[in-house]
This record gives structure tokens, C-alpha cells and sequence, in this order.
């Protein structure tokens, strides 16, 4: 269902390098906080997919290689080459207080922060390596927050994989409660990726529930290639209501990881593979206040389609723009088709796009 054959990377690319280089152009340099409940692996040194009773906080610093060409992540050897692979050349473990201090710190001048969730079959370092690349392609100020929700890291742990999101609904509230404590927090952009996505929705519909409209009046919920059945997504969203910032869906028709999603569940259609030609799915996204993105003509580099989001980060400060900086209007909502051509042609979404429906 996702590169399972590939070789992975251990937990030895944790451990913290010193880089020399002589190269004429500086990597690029990434901070990048983690929240996780996984619980630590004592014999590896980084965290597996046991679940812990407990949020860890973590803070890391990349060296990025500065001219890559697409989103491929290339993990550092014994003898790291700064041209070419990603390294970690600093860690270190914070206490919650510190946690949080760390990310208003680093908090964009508009008083955006943002939190990315994995998805299925990710490991811990595989999910902290793809922020850092995100974070250097969007070229976003700040620190980026990883949620990392314990994974199985196994392509046959989909059925566990859903059990441990699930179980991750109260920690992700955690998060976002503490970080929306803050009044130097405006907005909070919540980025879920496949079964991440669901993990969103089921905590906006937590804080939905418990009456925190002070919390969901700060999100700005994107969920690309969601692996959510549309059934359950039409639930959520009948008990999460109207968002004061619509939520965004990033989708593609040709999504083979969610059509075997799809195949283990019994053949029920999957939200991210909605397709935006249909005029039932156009008028839905108005009727449910959604911004649905068809992402189709970007580039992936999983051979699936289903990591089309990380090609996507390089529009990240747009999208960052826009979701932080507005509330939403009629003319928010619709479907949309996101022209990796870079055409530029006036969009709602403030990005190289065409309209296709809007109201």
C-alpha cells in the first residue's frame, strides 16, 4: 500500500551529527519541534510504535541539502554529505513548559503556528525527516510542530494503525489546547495527511463536543489525501458544524494507496479520492462549506500519488497566507483544480490555479 519494499531508515538517523562542508551554497537549516505518544525505544534510542501514557517533547535541528529537485529524502550515513542527505545536527528532549515556550517563540508574525500529522505506515523518523523537508520547501518562519501518533510502521498495521489514531484523540487536543492558551496564537493550521487527516477530524469533533468553540475558532484544518470514508466524514462533519475557516481538502482521482484503503474496508469510497468533475461532489463542497483541491497535476515521488502533498509545500507560505490571514466568504468554498503549470489565474485559494466551481 506505500513504499513498504524500500529500505527504511533505523533510528541511528536520530542521533545528532557535526557537518563540515565546503560547498559554495549552505544547506538549509530547519528547527523543527515534536509531540509524540509513542513510547521511547530504550535499545534503538528513538521511539517505536508502542503506546505511552504520556506526551514527549522533543526539539531538533536539520541541515537540509540547499538544490534538491524533488521531494526524495535522502537519510544520512556514518559520514553524512551535507550536498546531498538530510542529518539532524542538534536534539534535545523539553519538559511541556519548555515546549510550549519554544513554539510562541518561534510563532509567525501573524500569530501562526502549525502542526502536521502523519499518517499510516510512518515510522518516527520518517515522520520527523518529511517535516523537515516540508519546512524547508514552504520556506515558512518558525519552528513546524510534528504530532506523531504511534504508527505501526508495517504495511499489514492498518488495522492497528486505526486503532492507535483513535486512541491519539485526546493527546492531539492536548497540543492544540496548550498551544491555544496562548492569545500570541491567532491560528493554528492543523495538517493531517491520510489517516492524520481522520486523527484531525475525530479531535475538531472532540473539541466540537466539549463546547470549545475558544479552540476551534483559532483552526485552519487541511487534510491531504484523506483516508476517511465519506460516510464517517459526513458524520464528523454534521457534529463539527460550520467552521469559522473552511476546512480544505486536498484530493486525487488517482490515489492507488487509498484504493487499497479502500479495498480493506469493503469498497467504500475514501474522501481523498473524491473527484471534482462530478457535479454531485461540486455541490456538495458548497452545501458543506468545504474547499475541495484537486492536487492531481502535482507531482509524487511514492510511485502511489498519495504524497502529492509534499511537492505542494514549496505554495506553502500562500497557503499559510490565506489560511491564517482571512475569515471565509461565500467565495471561499467550492471545488478547485491546482495547476501545477503555475498558471496564474485570480483563485480563491490566493495560488496558481483555475477555478472550477465557486460560488
Amino acid at each position: 500500500m506505500l513504499a513498504g519494499c524500500a529500505t527504511r531508515p533505523s533510528p541511528d538517523v536520530l542521533k545528532p551529527v557535526l557537518l563540515t562542508t565546503h560547498a559554495e551554497k549552505a544547506p538549509v537549516s530547519v528547527n523543527v519541534l515534536v509531540a509524540t505518544n509513542r513510547a521511547p525505544d530504550s535499545i534503538r534510542g528513538g521511539f517505536g510504535s508502542a503506546w505511552a501514557d504520556n506526551l514527549t517533547y522533543e526539539q531538533y535541528g536539520f541541515s537540509v541539502p540547499p538544490d534538491r529537485k524533488d521531494t526524495a529524502i535522502t537519510y544520512p550515513t556514518a559520514r553524512p554529505d551535507p550536498e546531498r542527505q538530510f542529518a539532524i545536527i542538534g536534539r534535545k528532549q523539553l519538559a511541556k513548559d519548555a515546549f510550549v515556550e519554544e513554539a510562541l517563540r518561534s510563532t509567525q508574525s501573524d500569530g501562526t503556528v502549525g502542526i502536521f500529522v502523519h499518517g499510516y505506515n510512518y515510522s518516527y523518523q520518517e515522520a520527523l525527516f518529511r517535516t523537515a523537508q516540508i519546512a524547508a520547501d514552504a520556506n515558512i518562519p518558525g519552528s513546524p510542530i510534528l504530532f506523531s501518533w504511534p504508527s505501526a510502521a508495517a504495511v499489514a498495521g492498518y488495522v492497528a494503525d486505526r486503532d492507535a489514531a483513535l486512541s491519539s484523540r485526546s493527546d492531539l487536543d492536548s497540543l492544540v489546547t496548550s498551544l491555544s492558551a496562548s492569545g500570541k496564537v491567532k491560528r493554528i493550521i492543523l495538517f493531517g495527511h491520510s489517516m492524520g487527516g481522520f486523527l484531525v477530524m475525530e479531535t475538531v469533533r472532540q473539541f466540537k463536543l466539549q463546547h470549545r468553540d475558544d479552540v476551534i475558532g483559532k483552526l485552519a484544518v487541511i487534510l491531504a489525501a484523506p483516508d476517511i470514508d465519506v460516510d464517517v466524514f459526513r458524520s464528523q462533519l454534521k457534529d463539527i458544524g460550520r467552521m469559522p475557516i473552511p476546512i480544505s481538502l486536498l484530493v486525487s482521482k488517482d490515489d492507488r494507496a487509498l484504493v487499497a484503503s479502500s479495498f480493506i474496508a469493503g469498497e467504500r469510497a475514501r474522501v481523498g479520492r473524491l473527484d471534482i468533475d462530478d457535479p454531485v461532489i461540486r455541490e456538495a463542497a458548497l452545501k458543506e462549506r468545504l474547499r475541495v483541491i484537486d492536487i492531481t497535476s502535482i507531482q509524487a515521488s511514492d510511485g502511489l500519488g498519495h504524497d502529492r502533498y509534499a511537492s505542494l509545500a514549496k505554495f506553502g507560505a500562500q497557503l499559510a497566507s490565506f489560511e491564517s490571514g482571512r475569515r471565509s466568504t461565500a467565495g471561499d468554498v467550492g471545488a478547485y483544480v491546482f495547476d501545477a503549470a503555475g498558471a496564474a489565474v485570480a483563485s480563491p485559494f490566493r495560488l496558481a490555479g483555475r477555478v472550477v466551481g465557486s460560488q
